[in-house]
C-alpha cells in the first residue's frame, strides 16, 4: 500500500485514523482558509480540503496519496470556530433545540499519477433545548476551543446532542466510510 499523508494536524482527525492501524503521515497544511457567508458550503468545504492537500503534496519528494478534509457547521451560514467564551456562548445558543448540518470536504491526491478526487459527506445534528445553565458548564470544559460550531461530539459536546443522521465519524472531522469508499474506488487502497 502506498504510503498516506494526512494533510491536517487535527487530533480528532489522527485518532480516526489510529484506529484502524494505518501506516500514515501527519502534515500540518498553511493555507489561508477564508470563508465568506455568502459561499456555497459545499463548494468552501471541497475547495479548502483540496488546497490543504494540494498545499501538503507540492511539498513531498516520495510517491504518497495525500488526504485534505475541511469541516464545517452550517446552520444558515457558516458557525465557524467560537473566537472566545462569549462567542461560543452565542453560537450554541443559536444552535439550541435546532438543527444543523456538519459538512466535510474530502481532497484525495495521488502524488505520483497525479489523480485527484473531490467529494464531501453531510450529516444533520439536531441539538437538544440548552438553558443557560447547561451552555455554561459546557464552555467551562473549554473543550469548544478549536471547533467548528463551537462543540465536539466526541466528548462532553454528546450531552448537547438529541440525534443524528448520517455519519457520526463526519461530525467527529473525518467521514471514515466515505474516504474509505473513495479510496477503494479511486485509489486501489483501502481502511480496512
Amino acid at each position: 500500500m502506498k504510503k498516506i499523508v494526512l494533510a491536517s494536524s487535527s487530533p480528532r482527525r489522527k485518532e480516526i485514523l489510529d484506529r484502524y492501524n494505518i501506516d500514515f503521515e501527519s502534515i500540518t497544511s498553511h493555507i489561508n482558509e477564508k470563508v465568506s457567508s455568502d459561499e456555497d458550503p459545499i463548494q468552501v468545504v471541497m475547495s479548502l480540503a483540496f488546497q490543504k492537500a494540494e498545499d501538503i503534496a507540492i511539498k513531498l519528494d516520495y510517491d504518497a496519496i495525500v488526504i485534505g478534509a475541511d469541516t464545517i457547521v452550517y446552520m444558515n451560514s457558516v458557525l465557524g470556530k467560537p473566537k472566545d467564551d462569549i462567542d461560543a456562548y452565542r453560537i450554541l445558543e443559536s444552535l439550541s433545540g435546532k438543527e444543523h448540518c456538519v459538512i466535510t470536504g474530502l481532497a484525495i491526491l495521488d502524488i505520483n499519477s497525479g489523480k485527484k478526487v473531490i467529494d464531501y459527506e453531510i450529516t444533520k445534528v439536531k441539538f437538544r433545548e440548552l438553558p443557560s445553565e447547561k451552555i455554561n458548564r459546557y464552555i467551562n470544559t473549554g473543550e469548544f476551543k478549536d471547533k467548528a460550531g463551537a462543540y465536539g461530539i466526541q466528548g462532553y459536546g454528546e450531552i448537547l446532542v438529541d440525534w443524528i443522521e448520517g455519519s457520526y465519524s463526519n461530525v467527529v472531522g473525518l467521514p471514515i466510510v466515505k474516504l474509505d469508499k473513495l479510496l477503494e474506488r479511486h485509489f486501489n487502497t483501502k481502511i480496512l
